[in-house]
């Protein structure tokens, strides 16, 4: 056999494509990381190249025959000197055995494990992934599975081994159709990672909800009574000074970030631009050139410990990218950081700027502006990313302080410039201020204990004082959630005022969008894909208008010295100016599309065909312009109908009669829509206008009716709405003026005497938009 000296060292049978582990060591805690270097290419599906599986604390046991390789648990813990503590805490608590290795040769307590079932097994949980997303029932196939030798190899502090994996199963979905070559079977490649412990010269640093940082934490159970068991650290790289008492000083050991090489230029430039703005960061906390970017070398494996990387993913559809860790579980040091860039994401931004200009009215078009906004949002992502990987969580709030971070989900700022569209600056470059805080909060080197508890106190109150805004993930995303601010792809401090300014780009959009929106040769029905980002341009800014109603303002406070702010609530006035606005983006006016545009989008043309970034209708081949109106409503009136939003209003009345009731916010969307006459204007004939409002009203009063039927409605709502919808009732009951309206009006007389809705309507989708 073949062998490989390292952490573990590796024999390979060639002959029998068996792969064996060299153990010694038992007992011995090291960590082992799965990944997936080789995916799907579906961001649906979500395997994608370079995936980083769990990372877990594992120990090999020796148990007669067998070696188990099981994964310790590190949630619960005693940090002591306390031996008999210590396994109290082990034994009150269950480890998990991941693995059983044969053990097929031993001698002086030297023994050999057969790994390669372990290796061809389905540590990553594809097939419970497949089956969620409906895409089949698959299970692995080891007789089409084989050990890769080009990446399974043996290092001084880690050993790495891969596999080819394939799996077979019937049924398959769409997406599983979309992009393998044989749906019924699916091969990918494995990776395990065995890694050495970090030696203990890493000092952990103490979380704090302001800091910007993701939470590691853990259960500690030694801690005296009157402290918290948590224990929350934040995650971060290794870092330190040569000179920590120098204002300036080189790293001990700097970050290096190493680029896929199969990137292409320009956006290989870009994204190394991009990467480096964090440099700018550490370099205002006194390093000198401590975060670095290279190009990976040739026989360098993206998957080894070793290496932070950047990848360039490829998959059939345009979706998310990621930045992950693989993460010390006992102290939260980042070993390595992997960023994950999907390459379509540059091609969306690209069609987004060209819907936006229609530059194609002349011969050799210049397209320069277009591509640059494209690398400027490439630059943007890169160093998004990265900073994950760096620790760092999203911060929703940046873009409303003059776009103070890269941690942000921009959304392009377009602005109408002496009548035209101007790209210039869509885009923020380099670092923010709340980027400058997060790397001082993390990284900074203290001379000691107490320098850095006081020293870190005063990073975030300088924070707080400068105004920095800041609020993640749970604060963000979704109707359920009452911060007033963090949005996702928004932009400005005053959401209304963005919404206005955002509404006016789109129609300046559509009102040039046509031929010239489309190069020479291009098929006229592929200006679909063109016009849906254009179409739905406000879509994300209308989710921060909705976050005012119902609204609080409030932060990520802690009790300390500094005063409380507390929680207050978005004023009246404000809410109704929300309320307005979201109301005008129902009118026939918003919604309606020149019939400039509408005559120009021919069904697909032979050998074109349609897909996720088309719109939904409800004409077969055709473009449904009625229907694209009605997925644009549905999303405003479900965000103004979102059952906690209402329950929210309901308790700010407790506090202030002025504030808007459930009730009054579903009699003003019932008057704008079903109640108010309708006529033609600003270039939309009266039958257009009749007929987008026919549609919408049937958006809203469908609607209505979910949120009545909504579990998480509050009881005092429910009657509220299930009043005002008997009043509509007896309004419809004297102006049923159509057969629609008779037909709706019988629904709602057998709804009331039966409680069953027999209404069958579902608005259609808009095309995704995330990630823009």
């Amino acid at each position: 056999m073949r062998k490989q000296e390292g952490l573990i060292p590796i024999f390979y049978d060639g002959a029998e494509d068996k792969v064996y582990l060299q153990l010694m060591d038992f007992d011995q805690a090291m960590i082992f990381q799965s990944s997936l270097p080789q995916g799907l290419g579906s961001n649906d599906i979500g395997l994608d190249r370079g995936q980083l599986g769990e990372t877990r604390l594992i120990e090999f046991e020796r148990y007669g025959n067998k070696v188990l390789l099981k994964q310790l648990n590190t949630q619960y813990r005693a940090v002591s000197d306390n031996t008999a503590e210590q396994a109290s805490i082990d034994e009150a608590f269950a480890d998990s055995v991941i693995a059983g290795l044969p053990v097929v040769a031993e001698s002086d307590g030297v023994v050999l494990v057969d790994y390669t079932d372990f290796l061809f097994s389905d540590i990553h949980g594809i097939a419970v992934r497949l089956e969620r997303t409906k895409q089949g029932n698959f299970k692995v196939d080891a007789k089409r599975s084989g050990v890769y030798l080009p990446r399974t190899k043996a290092f001084p502090k880690n050993t790495e081994l891969e596999a080819l994996v394939t799996f077979s199963g019937n049924n398959p979905g769409n997406y599983v159709r979309q992009v393998s070559p044989d749906p019924d079977s699916i091969s990918v490649h494995l990776h395990h990672s065995f890694i050495q412990l970090p030696d203990d010269g890493y000092e952990p640093r103490r979380f704090h909800p302001f800091s910007g940082f993701w939470k590691h934490s853990y259960m500690d159970y030694s801690v005296p009574i009157d402290q918290p068991m948590e224990q929350k650290l934040i995650p971060r790289h290794r870092l330190a000074k040569v000179d920590p008492t120098a204002s300036s000083s080189p790293a001990v050991e700097p970050i290096v970030y190493y680029l896929d090489p199969g990137i292409p230029e320009p956006v290989m430039s870009a994204l190394r631009d991009g990467a480096l703005w964090w440099n700018d960061a550490f370099t205002a906390i006194g390093y000198e050139n401590a975060f670095q970017v290279k190009v990976l070398p040739a026989d360098a494996d993206p998957m080894d410990v070793r290496y932070n990387v950047i990848q360039w993913v490829h998959r059939a559809t345009r979706g998310w990218s990621y930045g992950t860790s693989v993460v010390d579980p006992r102290t939260g040091e980042i070993i390595k950081g992997h960023v994950t860039l999907g390459s379509l994401r540059v091609r969306q931004d690209y069609l987004i700027a060209l819907g936006l200009t229609s530059p194609f009215g002349e011969a050799n078009t210049d397209t320069s502006a277009q591509q640059e906004m494209a690398l400027a949002r490439i630059r943007q992502l890169s160093a998004h990313e990265v900073g994950h990987t760096l620790g760092i969580a999203h911060n929703f709030a940046a873009s409303e302080t003059d776009r103070d971070s890269v941690m942000d989900y921009p959304h392009p700022k377009i602005q109408i410039v002496r009548g035209k569209i101007s790209l210039e600056g869509a885009y923020a470059v380099g670092m923010g201020r709340w980027d400058m805080h997060t790397i001082e909060y993390g990284y900074q080197d203290f001379t000691d204990a107490e320098a850095e508890v006081l020293g870190l106190a005063q990073t975030i109150t300088a924070a707080y004082e400068s105004g920095m805004r800041y609020k993640s993930d749970p604060d963000s995303r979704s109707g359920r959630h009452p911060s007033a601010d963090g949005h996702l792809w928004d932009n400005g401090a005053d959401p209304i005022a963005e919404f206005e300014r955002v509404a006016a780009v789109r129609q300046h959009g559509l009102e040039h969008f046509g031929l010239n929106t489309i190069p020479e040769g291009t098929p006229l029905s592929d200006l679909e894909e063109f016009l849906a980002p254009l179409y739905f341009a406000h879509r994300y800014q209308a989710d921060a208008v909705a976050k005012l109603i119902g609204g609080i303002d409030y932060q990520y406070e802690v009790k300390s010295e500094r005063p409380i702010q507390g929680q207050t609530i978005v004023s009246p006035k404000r809410q109704n100016n929300a309320l307005k606005a979201l109301l005008g983006s129902l009118s026939p006016e918003f919604l309606a599309l020149p019939n400039s545009v509408t005559q120009i989008i021919i069904p697909k043309v032979y050998g074109s065909s349609r897909n996720r970034e088309s719109f939904v209708g409800r004409t077969g081949l055709m473009f449904d312009p009625l229907s694209a109106a009605e997925a644009s409503a549905a999303n405003t009136v479900q965000l103004l109908l979102h059952p906690e939003r209402l329950n929210r209003l309901t308790w700010q009345r407790t506090i202030d009669e002025r504030h808007l009731s459930a009730e009054g916010l579903l009699n003003q969307l019932l008057d704008k829509t079903w109640k108010a006459p309708v006529s033609g204007s600003d270039g939309i004939s009266k039958a257009l206008a009749k007929g987008i409002n026919e549609r919408v009203k049937l958006v809203v009063l469908y609607a209505a009716v979910d949120t009545l039927n909504a579990d998480s409605l509050s009881p005092e709502n429910r009657l509220a709405v299930m009043g005002t919808l008997q009043e509509f009732t007896a309004w419809l009951a004297r102006n049923n003026n159509s057969s629609v309206d008779k037909a709706l009006l019988r629904l709602l007389e057998t709804y009331w005497q039966t409680g069953e809705w027999h209404g069958t309507f579902k608005p259609v989708n808009m095309p995704p938009g995330s990630p823009i």
